[in-house]
């Protein structure tokens, strides 16, 4: 009940923030991050609850931006462009866990660059279809209900909306049977084959979900810049999701939420004041693996209890126990 109200009371927060941010430049930063949060918390999926380390998702997460693009520039509407956008990614989605979940460990990881390298190239070399590097432009965003989604607050709400259905669905996802059957493919495959689970059918429908909260990301991040291009889909795109989850805490909720603003913070806000913002970025994340192997919200609050436990055992054993005459 308590992590319950604590994700109200952050999601109230969140949605106030266009209150007290007067920038409009940060109000961007923020939708930004909760877009890169969504598609950190896809990779977490197989990465943190099936043991599933994917270098592919920036070709799942280009692929709804694409469907949106082309449907929007054949004259569909904005909400038959996200219906065709989300079949699109689940088809995808499906074709990608056929292939990739014949293998697991690096085996598994080199498929998935390789099926994601492959989306990069038919983006980047089609030219008759996606424009290659000049892109493709969208003329405006959608507006849902008649609210008009130009200004950066109206889109920050509405991606805020969808990140907090994101959150909740995964939580639901974490607290299920499923979830739990997803976290025993990992640590007892064959255990779980000898007790009569179907391991491969669990990851497949894991790797759907993880594939739909993807596209999702891809959807609104195409709303947000009015644009796509080959770079969406590029390695660079999917190694920065995968550091988002690591840095974070794999197998957390709050974990790649964390990571996300940690990278998009460092890329967007600390690059203008520091000139060398890569060096130091990676600094922190060298200093992530050292300290908090187990990523940077499960390393902060273990450190949290030690030094509360110490506190505590310290006030337990009063003057006496500290060796006072």
């Amino acid at each position: 009940m308590t992590r319950r109200w604590a994700f109200a009371l952050a999601a109230l927060v969140l949605a106030s923030l266009p209150l007290w941010l007067a920038n409009s430049y940060y109000v961007n930063i923020a939708s930004q991050i909760l877009i890169w949060a969504m598609l950190a918390l896809s990779v977490n999926v197989l990465a943190g609850y099936a043991g599933l380390v994917s270098l592919g998702h920036a070709g799942l997460f280009g692929v709804a931006c694409y469907a949106v693009a082309l449907s929007a520039a054949a004259g569909m509407g904005h909400l038959a462009a996200a219906f065709v956008a989300l079949a699109a990614i689940l088809a995808a989605t499906a074709l990608f866990a056929l292939l990739s979940l014949r293998a697991s460990g690096i085996s598994f990881l080199m498929i998935t660059l390789a099926l994601g390298q492959i989306l990069w190239g038919i983006a980047y070399r089609w030219i008759s279809l996606t424009q290659g590097d000049n892109g493709i432009n969208l003329a405006a965003r959608p507006a849902p209900f008649g609210i008009s989604l130009e200004s950066p607050p109206a889109f920050y709400l509405a991606t805020l909306a969808v990140f907090c259905l994101v959150v909740a669905a995964l939580e639901v996802f974490t607290a299920s049977p499923f979830g739990a059957s997803l976290a025993g493919t990992r640590d007892q495959p064959q255990r779980m084959t000898a007790l009569g689970y179907h391991v491969w059918l669990i990851r497949f429908l894991a790797f759907l979900f993880s594939g739909l909260i993807a596209g999702v990301a891809g959807l609104f991040f195409v709303y947000y810049d009015k644009f796509v291009s080959p770079h969406a889909l590029s390695l660079a795109t999917s190694a920065e999701a995968l550091l988002m989850v690591i840095s974070g805490g794999t197998g957390t909720l709050i974990g790649p939420i964390a990571g996300a603003a940690l990278v998009v913070i460092m890329k967007y806000v600390a690059s203008a004041y520091i000139e060398r913002w890569n060096l130091v970025l990676g600094a922190i994340f060298v200093a992530i693996v050292l300290f908090m192997p187990e990523g940077l919200v499960p390393g902060t609050l273990r450190l949290w209890r030690a030094v509360r436990g110490a506190r505590v055992g310290g006030a337990d054993l009063g003057p006496a126990g500290r060796g006072a005459p």
